[in-house]
């Protein structure tokens, strides 16, 4: 499998910044591979621009978003404001053509798992259904362990692989604070999953070097897995 589901316990979990990181760790590393990346669902600007502001993707605007909502609220709700279908179909044929061209494809899934995608559809739905092995981002932030294991548990439950949860210090964080708030070893020890590293803040989050360098601290043996053969 040459694709990675990028989910986070929440909104605003930090999971631009895992597909960022790994972004720019795959283009500076891997320069002559190919790299997708692809938000299938967006309501707001925000991601699909900063993708195209960061970095050389051979995708159009319409590849990389299939479906664009104006309104910044979530999916169903926007739709039935402005008038508009969730089209699945058409997203679906976007991400499978483009899982077939690029020898890695990240998508960048909206909200949690339990965030609705359609009135009937979850993001978990979504993956299970598409067969998307995902990586989890949980927040550094008191109420994390929770939210860690409810996703987790949702994720087993419709029976999606999970490859690891990745940690993101949504502002700066001190040790005592990560200890406190994210321990490793309680997270790992509830949810049976591996901790595959921590996202430190980041000051400039469009500074591709220091992106690449804070994916290269992340266990990437398991969300590389598939990708360097493209297969």
């Amino acid at each position: 499998m040459n694709t990675l589901l990028i989910t986070g316990t929440d909104t605003d979990a930090g999971k631009t910044v895992l597909t960022t990181c790994l972004a720019a760790y795959w283009q500076t590393y891997y320069p002559d591979r190919s790299l997708g990346i692809m938000k299938p669902i967006q309501a707001g600007k925000g991601d699909r621009e900063l993708y195209i502001q960061l970095f050389s993707l051979s995708e159009s605007p319409e590849e990389i978003t299939p479906l664009y909502f104006q309104t910044p609220i979530a999916p169903p709700i926007a739709a039935r404001r402005e008038g508009k279908l969730i089209e699945l179909a058409k997203v679906w044929q976007t991400f499978n053509r483009l899982q077939q061209q690029k020898d890695w494809l990240l998508v960048e899934a909206l909200g949690g798992l339990g965030s609705p995608v359609t009135e009937e559809l979850t993001v978990a739905d979504l993956a299970r259904d598409w067969r998307l092995p995902i990586a989890l981002v949980v927040p550094v932030k008191l109420g994390a362990i929770g939210q860690a294991v409810a996703n987790v548990a949702l994720a087993r439950q419709c029976e999606i692989e999970i490859e690891g949860i990745v940690l993101n210090c949504i502002n700066p964080c001190s040790d005592e604070q990560l200890a406190d708030w994210t321990p490793i070893d309680l997270i790992e020890s509830l949810t049976g999953g591996p901790v595959l590293g921590i996202l430190p803040h980041l000051a400039d989050p469009k500074d591709l070097t220091k992106l690449a360098q804070v994916a290269s601290n992340l266990d990437l043996e398991r969300l590389l897995r598939g990708s360097y053969s493209g297969s």
